[in-house]
């Protein structure tokens, strides 16, 4: 593959995300009043950050509603968290992999190790709020495209992201949670490098590499969900394809557990 220019363009003017609404409609109206360079073209990836994929969706929760367990209210005071906090938290996890240092890492239902379950309390209208992951993030992309399709004529490929941290590494960097319309990894082992070398561990994770770029171009003290990447057709399919669940490492390849 011939190696090409990438632009990232964030979408102005989404606004506050409300339970019900039509993501792809207010995409498309939001892109339309930026400006000709943000219509869709083939080829396009549209990289969502899942905050307004989950509001859309009422995967929201008033923590007043929420009565805190025994487990949680335990592992709140060791982690000097609210209690009804990570009483959410719980619920949206599989099994707790590790808490230490005000952190609780969680597998999710999914099967994404992360903190705090993906529920976060950040870019949300009321203090007393938390918003979790969508139920099924590939899911939620494919439904996503095949409306902005049903709108448009067109078929961009879409990622949903969040900003996850790393065992290694410090500091957070957005990841793909799901995705439609996208090849999510290309697998280089068995092809030669530049000096005719074989690459026996090389594998791209594209849809990881698509949100980071993403998220360099938006802004966290803005509300910019939306972002339109331009130059990674080759990466697109005109099927939806596995998804970002292709992504997830097996538990028994998983060093760090």
């Amino acid at each position: 593959m011939i190696g090409s220019t990438l632009s990232a363009v964030p979408i102005e003017g989404l606004g506050e995300i409300q339970p019900g609404d039509d993501l792809a409609e207010l995409i498309l109206g939001a892109a339309e009043r930026a400006g000709e360079s943000l219509r869709f073209e083939p080829g396009d990836v549209l990289v969502i950050a899942h905050k307004a994929v989950s509001k859309a969706e009422g995967r929201i929760r008033a923590l007043h509603d929420v009565v805190p367990g025994e487990r949680s209210i335990a592992l709140a005071r060791e982690q000097d968290k609210d209690p009804r906090h990570v009483q959410v938290v719980l619920d949206e996890s599989r099994s707790i992999v590790r808490a230490e240092h005000g952190v609780i890492i969680c597998e999710t239902h999914h099967g994404f190790v992360c903190a705090n379950a993906g529920v976060d309390a950040s870019n949300v209208p009321d203090d007393d709020v938390v918003v979790m992951l969508p139920l099924d993030p590939d899911a939620s992309a494919r439904q996503l495209r095949a409306r902005l399709c049903e709108l448009t004529g067109l078929s961009p490929a879409i990622v949903i992201t969040d900003s996850f941290g790393r065992a290694w590494r410090i500091g957070q960097c957005d990841v793909a949670i799901g995705c439609a319309g996208l090849r999510p990894i290309e697998d280089w082992r068995g092809r030669a490098d530049s000096n005719g070398r074989e690459l026996r561990a090389t594998v791209i994770a594209i849809a990881d590499q698509l949100a980071a770029t993403a998220d360099l171009a938006r802004r966290k003290d803005r509300n910019q969900p939306a972002v339109l990447v331009r130059g990674a057709g080759a990466h697109v399919t005109a099927e939806d394809g596995p998804g970002a669940r292709a992504l997830i490492r097996a538990e028994e390849q998983d060093l760090f557990r």
